[in-house]
This record gives C-alpha cells, structure tokens and sequence, in this order.
C-alpha cells in the first residue's frame, strides 16, 4: 500500500479488529431502551455516574498524555478530574437516554481532543437530522456569523435567508452560543466544530443541561438595524429538519464514491473512508481511468466529508486511492517523516496489541497481504512486556523505515486540486499530510477538521453498554503538523461562497485550473 505500518496496523481489517461492539441485534435493541414510552424502567442518573467514572478511570490508566510533556498533555490532566466532577455535579439532569448521552459527550469534549469521543454505541447517521422542536429555521456558521440557512416553506414571522443572529433570550449570540453547543454539540474553540454544530443553534436536541428552543433572538439583515423575532414551535417533521442540515452542511450523496467529468477533467469523489464505502467497485473504476485521469487536463479529488468508521482504517483507504493515482513507489518517495512514537506502558495498552496480533494472525488474506504489519505489531509488542519487566512507565519506538526510490517518477502530468471542508477528518487528514507533499497539488474549499497527536484508537464499551469511549493510544510527538491543527487553504483557495450550491462550487473549482 505504501504507507508506514506503525502509523496504520489495520490494513484490510473488519472495524469490529478495534473494538468490543454488540452485534447489530443487541443494538437495535439498545436503542429501543431508549425511546418514549419504553417499559423497561432505567435508572440513567445512576448510568451516567457509572459511566463517567469508568471513562475517566480508563483515560486515567491508559491514555498516553501524561507521559509526554507539552500544551496536549497540560490540557488532558486539567481536565482529566476536573472536568469529571464537573459532568458529575450535573448527573442529577440525566433523567434519559439523551441526557445520558449528552453528559458524557460533554465529559469527553472537555478534553479538547479531536480523538477522545463518547458516542452513543446505537447513534445512526440519520440522528445528525433529528430535534424535538424547532422554530422552522437553521443557521450556519459563515465567515465568523452564525447565518440563516433555512426556512421552512409556510412558516410566517421568521427571518429570511441571509440574515445574522446577533442575539438570543438576550444574551450575546457568542454567549448564548457557548451556553447551547459547546462541548454539547462540538468544540467551539474550532472552525469545524461551529460550521458542523451550527444548524442545532436554534433546535431544541432534547439536551435539558443547554436549554431548548430560544424564546426571541435579534437578527441584521443586511444594512438594516436588528430586529427581534419571536420563535415559536413548529411541528416535527423529519422531511423538515432533513432538508434543514443539508440547507446548511455539504452532505455526501448515498454514493460516496465515484468518478465523474465535471468541466472536462476528472472529478473524483471520496466523500467517506469507511469500510463500507464501496471501495473494491471504485478501486476499478479508478485503476480503469488512470490513463484518463493523469493526463494533462488535472483532475479534482473531493474529500468534503471524509471520515470514516476508524482513522486506521481510514488512513489505509486514503493512503490506497493515493498509491493507484500516482503510485506506491512515487508516493512512498514523498511520504511524511514519522519521526517517533511514546507509549505507555500499561497492562491494557499491551492488551490491546497482543488482541491484535492474534486477530491478525487469524485472517489468512491478511497474513499474506501485510507480514510487515504483524511483525511491526509484535516487535511493539515485545517493546511493551519489556519496558512492563523494567519497570518503565513509557517507552518510544521510531517510525519504521521506508525504503524510498530517489528516482520515482510523477505519472501525473496535470494540476490537481483536493477539496476539502469540515467534514474532512480522522484519516482524511493524514491523506492530506502526504497530498500537501505532492507536486502541482494544491489544498482548496474550507478549514477542515483537527487532528490530536494521540493516535490509533483504543475503542471499549462503558459499563451502561449504552455508551462507547474511543481514544488515542500513543504519542506521535514529532508529527510535522501540530496538535489539534487542521488544514486551512491558502489565500486565493479558500472557498467563500455556499458550501451546498454544487453548481458554484463546481464553477469555482473549475476556476482555480484556468
């Protein structure tokens, strides 16, 4: 494939290869548990306090930050206790699965870790669509304003399209802001998480520690002075809220991946990195048009959106559509330089690789296809029970070597431009590391995601089971891209129009090759 083995061990691997998840019957009925009128009585406020303990108590053993020295480890150990008693001391509001839900992806954001997440172990893709009351509208966050970018068709008394929140219930919007969706829908300390947390401003989530629906809020349209308009609950209509998200946030098609001619060169579309994306139908389609694609016309790589169920397995994707476009020798000779890793060494970070190791050893395609990678594993391993006998509480391990060929030749002949946005993250940035090396490429669209240095994920159930904690396992403390950082065009690539009109997005884009 190309890319380094102690950056990605999971090649080929299942997702289920990183974590402990309950079969699809088990959480199907997880998630019935949890909606209205359910007959099986929860205890949530006692969930939750269970819950919480067992989070920090795991981070507290295993999580490589206290190990290394730096802004990420000081902002983890401030908040590692801090921030528990903080999400205990509002456990009494955890009357429901939402609530439950909330508080502890309140706890796990506190951390400001782009990789320490708790989601709920039966949220689907549709639940980004869903409130229990709305006032008919959506915002975006548009060049440092939250915006209005939906209004429902038939709903009179609301502002129109365009026009700037500036307050709500008489709190500055920042305030206000803060109060509703930092920490609870996103971290507001980024661009990304104000653009993907932007359309919920105004809806009420079922959160009861953010509040619902705000009663009036002040808008500016234009040059106009603000004016105050009263919000008032509309009826719940999936169709409505649906078609308020993707008012506001590019969504990918349920085709994430595809090859398309837009303005007489390649669009290629990579709009998820996920196991089930499709890949071994595009992987052909892409090795088929390779001719087409590297010629001297350019070509677009669209990663809006890119993510995908793990950032190991997303990298290896990633790094994959790289190898086939320019090839693995060409790629390889501009691959980033790892630098070092620090692990910690504790009985579950070396359970985790040893219960690697003998997954990968029992998958025959995979034993064939990477012995690198399990002979990486196992000398990490080892490094794991000798530091443990020594006494050591870290060790560090170097980036495997890369034989590179000095002589590659580039078997792209054209431009290439990669557009990318806020939904670009996990693995989607790590493609961009090696992107950003490439020549005659250049990084367009909007700011995308961060990236902790605290990598490969360690996935593990809470004791609720309603609940699943996923955080980085080691320090890649010599990263060339620095903690927490995401990718920001340059001046001249950065997109200013609406990031859901395809057809100017597409007109712009088509710009940059002229």
């Amino acid at each position: 494939m190309g890319f380094n083995a102690a950056r990605s061990l999971f090649i080929g691997l299942e997702p289920d290869f990183m974590s402990r998840i309950l079969p699809v019957a088990a959480t199907a009925a997880l998630a019935l548990t949890l909606t209205a009128g359910s007959s099986l009585a929860q205890d949530f406020r006692a969930l939750v306090r269970q819950d919480l303990q067992a989070a920090h108590d795991e981070l507290a053993a295993n999580h490589p930050a206290p190990a290394i020295p730096g802004q990420a480890s000081d902002t983890f150990r401030a908040w590692l206790d801090a921030g528990l008693q903080e999400a205990l001391s509002k456990a009494g509001q955890a009357s429901s699965g939402s609530s439950h839900a909330y508080l502890l992806r309140y706890y796990a954001a506190g951390f400001r870790d782009s990789n320490i997440v708790i989601r709920p172990s039966y949220e689907t893709s549709a639940d980004r669509f869903k409130a229990t009351s709305w006032p008919g509208l959506a915002t975006g966050w548009r060049n440092g304003q939250y915006v209005v970018t939906y209004v429902q068709p038939g709903v009179r008394g609301l502002p129109p399209v365009g026009a700037v929140v500036t307050e709500c219930n008489l709190e500055p919007i920042e305030q206000y802001s803060r109060t509703k969706l930092d920490l609870w829908e996103g971290d507001l300390n980024t661009e990304a998480g104000r653009i993907n947390s932007a359309p919920y401003l105004l809806w009420n989530r079922n959160n009861p520690f953010a509040g619902g629906t705000p009663s009036t809020c002040n808008f500016k349209v234009g040059n106009r002075r603000e004016r105050a308009y009263d919000l008032r609950p509309v009826p719940v209509v999936a169709a409505n809220l649906e078609a308020a998200y993707r008012s506001t946030l590019y969504t990918p098609t349920a085709t994430p991946l595809s090859i398309e001619t837009v303005n007489g060169r390649p669009w290629i579309n990579v709009h998820s990195f996920a196991d089930d994306a499709g890949w071994d139908a595009f992987n052909a389609q892409l090795e088929g048009q390779l001719a087409t694609i590297r010629g001297p016309q350019g070509f677009v790589l669209d990663l809006r959106g890119g993510s995908g169920a793990s950032n190991l397995g997303s990298t290896a994707r990633g790094y994959g559509v790289l190898n086939r476009l320019w090839t693995s020798e060409f790629t390889q000779s501009r691959q980033p330089t790892g630098g070092d890793f620090t692990y910690r060494a504790t009985a579950g970070n070396r359970q985790w690789y040893a219960d690697v190791i003998g997954r990968m050893q029992q998958d025959a395609r995979f034993v064939y296809e990477a012995p690198d990678v399990i002979a990486q594993t196992q000398a990490t391993l080892a490094a794991f029970d000798a530091a443990i006998a020594a006494g050591q509480a870290t060790f560090t391990q170097p980036q495997a070597e890369i034989v590179i060929d000095p002589n590659a030749a580039n078997p792209v002949q054209g431009p290439v431009v990669v557009l990318v946005d806020a939904g670009c993250s996990g693995g989607c940035l790590d493609t961009l590391d090696l992107l950003n090396r490439l020549p005659n490429v250049r990084i367009a669209g909007a700011t995308t995601a961060p990236d902790s240095i605290f990598i490969e994920q360690t996935v593990t159930r809470l004791p609720s089971s309603y609940a699943d904690l996923s955080y980085g396992h080691k320090a890649w403390t010599s990263r060339e891209r620095g903690n927490n950082q995401p990718f920001i065009p340059a001046q001249g690539l950065t997109y200013a129009g609406s990031p859901v009109d395809e057809n100017a997005v597409r007109a712009w884009v088509g710009t940059l090759f002229q």
